[in-house]
């Protein structure tokens, strides 16, 4: 696991990735508005309309992240978000260490199975998985970041992927123009305490 004690470096960003599934729900009768001195309501009663799922990457350094919205959490889903993340956003770094959980789709195979194995190798050599220990995927910060996106964003009815993608648009905007990072408190140390008998062999830092 990458050690998250090191310095900032622009040409080797440390991104936490996850994902998360999210109910779509609209409403069964138009809500009414709030006015001055009243607040807004909205029926009980509410329409499930399927799910969908949000990749998030979070680089807690540099107080930057993308939210990429879509309809399922698949391999092929999952290699396309990495692709375009060191296209776009990471093209000038000359590799990103990319800390995941050990979900089935995070690993090699997905990336020769959906590019080929040519393409996938060109593409592993600017990207490092570093895997949170099996039953540990709070040490990936990207919870964290998920955690503050439902809070500030999404607790509440989301009826579509294209209403859901409008708002995780604006609330990454705004938080990255901010440059929010994550204070992480658990250190190495902390880390040999608690969890040294099953999983501190295996780190490197």
């Amino acid at each position: 696991m990458w050690c998250i004690g090191t310095p900032l470096r622009r040409d080797e960003p440390v991104i936490c990735m996850d994902d998360k599934s999210l109910q779509l729900i609209g409403h069964s009768r138009a809500p009414l508005p709030m006015k001055p001195g009243v607040a807004g309501k909205q029926d009980y009663e509410y329409v499930r309309n399927g799910t969908t799922n949000l990749f998030v990457a979070v680089e807690p350094k540099a107080g930057q992240r993308v939210v990429s919205v879509t309809e399922r959490r698949g391999k092929f889903d999952f290699v396309t978000f990495i692709d375009e993340l060191l296209a776009s956003r990471y093209a000038k770094a000359r590799r990103v260490h990319l800390v995941l959980d050990n979900l089935n789709i995070h690993f090699r195979k997905s990336l020769d199975d959906v590019l080929g194995q040519s393409a996938a190798a060109k593409l592993l050599r600017r990207v490092q998985f570093h895997y949170t220990p099996k039953h540990a995927s709070w040490l990936n910060m990207a919870e964290i970041e998920i955690g503050i996106l439902i809070r500030q964003c999404l607790d509440r009815r989301v009826p579509n992927p294209g209403a859901l993608q409008v708002e995780v648009d604006a609330w990454q905007h705004a938080r990255n123009a901010l440059q929010r990072t994550i204070d992480w408190k658990f250190t190495r140390q902390d880390a040999d305490q608690k969890l040294g008998n099953h999983y501190v062999p295996k780190l490197t830092c």
